[in-house]
């Protein structure tokens, strides 16, 4: 199996596992304070990361490696979890799926911006015809308007995009399991203040299906799940293994349809279909690199 092709697995599972996260959130954020749980998970996972990288041996970063780290953080560690967590406050993890379908779009546009890479234009194709789907499914599903979950929904996706793109490519480099545990622990002296005065502030009183969804999204949102992201990144080039995430949102629809109970359609299939029909189309197109 070449890398590529490795690359494009460990992206789905990735997928598979980031695809249960906004149902996950909202069974937590229905009792619990949103920003103590955007904000707790990734202190969770910060503590989980100690003991991984003491086993890892992992040498500390070094110069240019500290501010992809940051960036890396303040995306995924700080941005979506902190804005995806206040809109499934108000608006159904079904709804926020098909927003979130853009998502492969914008980590291409910074993989691009950031970095260099130069997807051929037949792979700009499937982007924009995937992403288009997702986006009329979406209208189909709307009353035509956006409201203020819809925009905390956009804010997250540029949030990601930004934090899937760096660390992406900083796997390359440090490994993914290093990229999100160091990102985590460099978080962490400024979260778990946050996180404790949250926690006294609002309470930590819920159900056990709330703590759930907490326990969900951090171990396996926030952590377990960006081993196989960042590494099938890695492998297979953040642009294209990018293109499976255009099956997030109808992963997502079919978990929030069996966690939460929230309605699944036929016509959603269809959907999906148009979806993999595109992400096979986008995965056969060549990437070229501009030259360092």
């Amino acid at each position: 199996m070449t890398d590529e092709s490795k690359g494009m697995w460990l992206g789905l599972v990735g997928v598979a596992i980031f695809s249960l996260t906004l149902p996950f959130t909202r069974m937590a954020v229905a009792e619990l304070n949103p920003v103590f749980v955007a904000f707790g998970r990734a202190v969770v996972a910060a503590l989980c990361s100690m003991p991984l990288l003491w086993k890892l041996k992992a040498a500390w970063p070094r110069g240019a490696q500290w501010k992809s780290l940051a960036l890396t953080a303040l995306g995924v560690v700080v941005g979506f979890p902190l804005f995806s967590s206040v809109a499934m406050r108000y608006v159904p993890a079904s709804h926020g799926a098909i927003v979130l379908g853009i998502l492969p779009l914008a980590t291409a546009m910074f993989a691009a911006l950031r970095f260099g890479e130069r997807p051929s234009t037949g792979f700009w194709i499937a982007a924009v015809a995937g992403s288009g789907i997702v986006v009329a499914f979406a209208l189909s599903q709307g009353d035509g308007g956006l409201q203020m979950a819809d925009l905390a929904l956009l804010a997250a996706v540029v949030a990601a995009a930004m934090g899937y793109a760096e660390g992406g490519r900083l796997s390359q480099t440090m490994g993914g399991q290093q990229v999100i545990a160091w990102a985590l622990l460099l978080s962490l002296p400024v979260l778990l203040p946050i996180t404790a005065w949250l926690g006294w502030r609002y309470g930590i009183s819920a159900s056990p299906k709330a703590w759930l969804g907490f326990a969900y999204v951090s171990l396996f949102s926030m952590f377990i799940g960006f081993f196989f992201w960042y590494k099938g990144l890695a492998l297979g080039g953040i642009a294209r293994v990018g293109q499976v995430q255009l099956l997030q949102p109808f992963m997502t629809l079919l978990g929030a349809a069996l966690l939460l109970g929230e309605a699944l359609v036929g016509r959603n299939m269809l959907f999906a279909l148009a979806v993999l029909v595109v992400v096979g189309f986008g995965r056969k197109m060549a990437v070229r690199r501009q030259p360092a």
